[in-house]
């Protein structure tokens, strides 16, 4: 969490964070924790002791989110469910270039239809959630959803469609109670952005225009999560909040 006074209870709740093992998604799968939910959480390796960092304390299950028998397979084993955030992604699959078609499709398949079948396929747990202010949903969107980057373009039109995926699941489902709202973090410690660190080409020209000067971590990012799932959120949907160090608006 970050360093704010802000606490949420979220016990009794089940909560479903994929791409949860690792970055941004690991802060937001721990916040909940600490906030006292059961959390689920996905990643792309076989178990969790797969991986180096300690994930015995939530559940886990393998997935490749652009793969729609996987998302099926974890949404079936769910049983129940209060809050879906749909973070799971990658830019570049296999550090291919993404300019080519067949890359392109891929990470758009990776960045926006997998959170798009994940949400139909929770639907009905959220919708019969009794989580004060409904059950929900947040999808991980990015600074790549409003401006040009030319590295990632099939990434960024993934984003883009997040931002309006998020509109219309949010005015179509809102009679179901169901709420649907998005994140989009800014420059952001994680293995996604790793490569970026300490190159001056790459770092310098998104710390200057971000005019808290500064990288963000998965700890500035979790508290906004927390509270659009939260019941004091409970008049809010379709909304897209930027956790960006002021990067949008410089």
């Amino acid at each position: 969490m970050g360093k704010g006074a802000c606490r949420f209870d979220y016990s009794g709740s089940r909560v479903l964070v994929t791409g949860g093992s690792n970055g941004i998604g690991a802060g937001i799968a721990s916040a909940f924790l600490e906030a006292g939910a059961e959390v689920v959480i996905t990643g792309t390796r076989a178990a969790a002791e797969d991986y180096d960092h300690d994930l015995s304390p939530y559940e886990y299950h393998a997935l490749e989110i652009k793969n729609a028998e996987d998302i099926e397979r974890v949404a079936g084993s769910l049983g129940g469910l209060d809050v879906l955030v749909n973070n799971a992604g990658a830019s570049l699959p296999g550090g291919r270039n993404e300019w080519e078609p067949e890359v392109f499709e891929e990470s758009v398949a990776i960045n926006l239809f997998g959170a798009f079948r994940m949400s139909v396929a929770c639907k009905s747990m959220l919708a019969a959630s009794s989580l004060p202010g409904g059950g929900n949903i947040i999808n991980l969107a990015s600074m790549s959803s409003f401006t040009a980057v030319p590295i990632v373009p099939g990434y960024g039109a993934a984003k883009a469609g997040i931002v309006q995926m998020t509109l219309n699941l949010a005015v179509a489902w809102v009679a179901e109670g169901v709420r649907v709202n998005a994140v989009a973090p800014g420059l952001i410690e994680s293995n996604m952005t790793a490569a970026m660190k300490g190159i001056e080409v790459l770092e310098k020209p998104q710390i200057d225009r971000t005019p808290m000067g500064r990288w963000g971590t998965p700890g500035d990012v979790a508290p906004a999560i927390l509270f659009l799932g939260s019941g004091d959120a409970s008049f809010i949907t379709g909304q897209t909040l930027n956790v960006d160090g002021g990067y949008s608006v410089a």
